[in-house]
């Protein structure tokens, strides 16, 4: 089992070991293994909780409430505080971290979704550490539904994102069990979920985290998205021994989902599929040597026409010089502005158009060659 790009969820109760403070140390030990790996080639992105018991152990005794708005004031004063806890800590190891904060929104938009694969990415390729979390203060239940609701959704969001091979749940219980360990000392735990149907998602019901705002429902819900995506799940406890390194190895741990099918299988399918292409672009010769031998994104020189009418983010087919489909992809660009570009270098982009998003067509992460 080879895990290169993981996504580590750190959840609220593990984080605070069932307090209402951070734990330091805990964060410290975590951060260790994060480092360790991240040293050894992988490729990590932590989603993080905790922002609102940062905040909440910052502004000490203020009256409680259970509105929305007010764990918003904790996440806004805690989350600049969690971030640098963890600049602190990776510093220590002398690893440079980045902050993502996201929302439903941000991923549902063509445009947006594509600027947070391409940012997660640019900074995985830079081995700048990112650490991701819901951005809680825009992010409302109420109107429209724009919240994940909780971080094991975005996390199971932000490895589809990037094409991870393992999301790592890590919690302050073993796994999915037969009930709930808390209460019931003699509970088992399930080492292996290999489909999610209404007896395990009934047993994720019987688990409720008081600190957090998921519990394992929720983490049953993130894996169904995760695995249905080709990524592989593990729930474990994240305060056991070198859990992520553990985990990593192949070690069993925890209650492991394995994915449904193959990343790169699943993304093929459904960019492949012609049901959400915008349009086509025809490439040179060169062009399209360089991206179906050498790996190569696609720029704007290489292009000799386009049709449709795509906007950015959208799908767009690749043929050569003969009209042989040979591939397609995510475009940074719409037809309309592939048309003004095409033939041209990229440094030419903001001349002619006004403004860039970057000196790829079709970067080629975006891209699926046949």
């Amino acid at each position: 089992m080879s895990h290169r790009r993981i996504v580590a969820k750190f959840g609220t109760s593990l984080l605070t070991s069932g307090t209402d403070h951070l734990d330091l140390q805990l964060m410290a030990n975590l951060v260790e293994q994060v480092a360790r790996l991240h040293r050894e080639g992988k490729e990590i992105i932590v989603v993080t909780s905790g922002a609102i018991a940062a905040g909440r152990e910052k502004l000490g005794k203020v009256p409680e409430h259970r509105d929305t708005p007010f764990k918003q004031v904790l996440a806004s004063v805690g989350q600049s505080r969690l971030m640098r806890t963890y600049e602190r800590l990776f510093n220590q190891h002398k690893i440079t971290v980045a902050q993502a904060l996201l929302t439903k929104v941000d991923l549902s938009s063509r445009a947006s979704y594509l600027n947070a694969r391409n940012t997660l990415l640019a900074l995985i390729e830079l081995g700048v550490l990112c650490i991701v979390n819901e951005n809680d203060v825009v992010a409302l239940d109420e109107i429209g539904g724009l919240a994940f609701g909780d971080n094991d959704n975005l996390s199971a969001m932000v490895a589809n994102l990037v094409d991870a091979d393992l999301l790592a749940l890590l919690t302050d219980t073993g796994g999915l069990h037969t009930g709930d360990p808390r209460f019931h000392p003699e509970a088992q735990l399930i080492q292996r979920v290999d489909k999610i149907d209404a007896e395990i998602e009934r047993l994720a019901s019987g688990t409720v985290d008081p600190r957090g705002t998921g519990g394992m429902t929720t983490k049953i819900e993130a894996a169904k998205l995760a695995t249905s995506s080709g990524v592989s799940v593990i729930i474990a406890d994240g305060r056991e021994p070198d859990v992520l390194a553990r985990i990593v190895a192949g070690e069993s741990v925890g209650t492991f989902f394995p994915a449904h099918v193959n990343k790169v299988e699943s993304r093929k399918r459904w960019m492949l599929s012609g049901l959400a292409s915008k349009g086509k672009i025809t490439l040179d010769k060169g062009a399209a040597v360089a991206i179906r031998k050498q790996n190569r994104s696609l720029l704007p020189a290489g292009i000799t026409g386009v049709e449709g009418n795509a906007q950015r983010g959208d799908i767009l087919d690749i043929f050569d010089e003969r009209g042989k489909h040979i591939g397609c992809g995510i475009s940074n660009y719409s037809s309309a502005e592939i048309a003004v570009i095409k033939g041209e270098h990229s440094e030419k982009i903001l001349t002619l158009l006004g403004y860039e998003y970057g000196d790829e067509v079709i970067h080629r992460n975006n891209m699926v060659i046949l």
